[in-house]
């Protein structure tokens, strides 16, 4: 076990997370909202509220760009492209 943990170089062999990478959308939004509220917010007593709501808007705006962004590539972009010859 000691072995494998001195062979785990984080930046050239990653955790393999292909099939759940959109879990961590809530984690990384919140301390980000955490971090950003930390130095932003005047009153301290709105904090964890602020917290929250910045974090919401994060992951609803970040689904609505992922929803754009299919329909532009699956809908808009072949729509647009010429016929094959």
């Amino acid at each position: 076990m000691s072995l494998l943990l001195l062979a785990y170089r984080p930046f050239l062999d990653p955790i393999p997370l292909d099939r759940h990478w959109y879990l961590l959308l809530i984690p990384m939004s919140f301390f980000l909202a955490v971090g950003y509220k930390s130095v932003r917010t005047v009153d301290m007593r709105k904090f964890w509220p602020q917290v929250f709501l910045f974090t919401a808007q994060l992951i609803i705006g970040l689904f609505g760009l992922g929803i754009g962004f299919y329909i532009l590539v699956r809908v808009l972009l072949p729509a647009l492209a010429p016929a094959p010859l």
